[in-house]
């Protein structure tokens, strides 16, 4: 079984593939800027990141989103559900974490199927 690595860097990779699944490392936004702007951020990441892959949105698995403050559920959700395929939507948990840099307010990963 193969293990792709993309862009791998000193630390991590921001995305591995094994085994028919993409897992993606955790995505944020420009710090700074607006929940609603990181959140759209994140997801262009993250579909970049999938396509590069070889997979989309239509195959997510699974979505951990961390958001700063629970407050910002609300406003990231309405991104969230702009985007994300409502034919297959992933499982997904969301919570409230300390980011790594205040100015970040959300961090979402996911894990994808290859198709």
């Amino acid at each position: 079984m193969t293990i792709k690595r993309l862009e791998p860097g000193k630390r991590m990779s921001q995305a591995v593939t094994h085994n028919g699944i993409v897992y993606l490392a955790g995505q944020v936004g420009e710090p700074g800027t607006s929940l609603t702007e990181q959140t759209t951020t994140v997801l262009a990441q993250i579909d970049a990141l999938l396509a590069e892959a070889g997979t989309d949105k239509s195959h997510l698995l699974t979505a951990t989103i961390w958001l700063a403050d629970m407050a910002d559920f609300a406003a990231m959700n309405a991104v969230w559900d702009a985007w994300v395929d409502q034919a297959n939507p992933p499982a997904r948990a969301t919570g409230e974490v300390k980011l790594a840099a205040p100015e970040y307010r959300v961090e979402i990963i996911v894990t994808a199927a290859l198709p």
